[in-house]
């Protein structure tokens, strides 16, 4: 089953054409890499998702409802989540925090009830934090709660960006190059924790440069060159494609 359908997405930037009619489905419960040379657009693919960026042309479907034109808190509340390529935490907030404000778009306690300490609030907010600390024990960062975002090394602040996506009870997350500056024992606790995340019944999109990675967790890959499409398929396929050969390495 389709949980997310892009049908013919096109984004102009100017005389930018940085999307080019782009149709691709991913199915509920796969892992799916999104690959490419520098600048073929797979960012931008996932902000129009995402409702950073709205399409001029085509339409985007999450589990059969179009989310084109929604804003990007509406769209979490959908149940998609995403990182980012540049690492987007609080960086002088302790970790325990910045994964609660993932959880924010769950809670439901108005201005008033979080005035008075209301007993539905003090509820909700203890069960935030429990289920905050559930992510953080998920990967592997329990133990540093009370510590600074930005105190963190490189690579447990990809995971605290990955926790406080995860406590948004998304069905769908985005990976924009997780692994991106990681060394390889980081990489190896990331690729255990997209399995992991996956057996948890999360469907998992990502951007990776990391060809390793890319082709050992990912069931299909699509490849975009100049904003267009150019391939898609199980891995060991897309590899061997002539046109994914010239788009990374050129013609001879």
């Amino acid at each position: 089953m389709s949980l997310l359908t892009l049908s013919e997405v096109t984004k102009i930037f100017g005389g930018l054409v940085a999307v080019n009619d782009v149709s691709f489905e991913v199915e509920e419960g796969s892992i799916v890499g999104l690959i490419g040379p520098n600048g073929a657009g797979k960012t931008t693919v996932f902000n129009l998702i995402t409702g950073n960026y709205h399409p001029d042309a085509g339409d985007i479907l999450f589990d059969g409802k179009s989310i084109r034109g929604k804003k990007p808190h509406a769209i979490v509340e959908a149940g998609i989540a995403r990182t980012f390529q540049s690492i987007r935490l609080f960086p002088t907030l302790p970790v325990l925090e910045n994964v609660l404000a993932g959880r924010h778009c769950r809670m439901y306690s108005g201005l008033l009830a979080c005035m008075f300490h209301t007993p539905d609030q003090r509820r909700e907010e203890k069960a935030a934090v429990e289920r905050a600390m559930q992510e953080l024990e998920f990967v592997g960062l329990a133990d540093k709660i009370n510590e600074e975002a930005h105190s963190l090394s490189y690579g447990n602040q990809r995971l605290l960006e990955m926790a406080r996506a995860l406590a948004s009870d998304p069905r769908l997350i985005i990976l924009d190059e997780p692994a991106g500056s990681m060394n390889d024992p980081e990489t190896e606790v990331l690729i255990k924790l997209i399995q992991a995340i996956q057996k948890r019944g999360v469907t998992v999109l990502l951007i990776e440069h990391d060809m390793n990675l890319v082709m050992r967790v990912c069931e299909k890959i699509l490849v975009l060159e100049y904003g267009a499409l150019i391939a898609e398929g199980p891995p060991e396929a897309v590899r061997r494609d002539p046109r994914v050969i010239e788009a990374y390495l050129g013609q001879d």
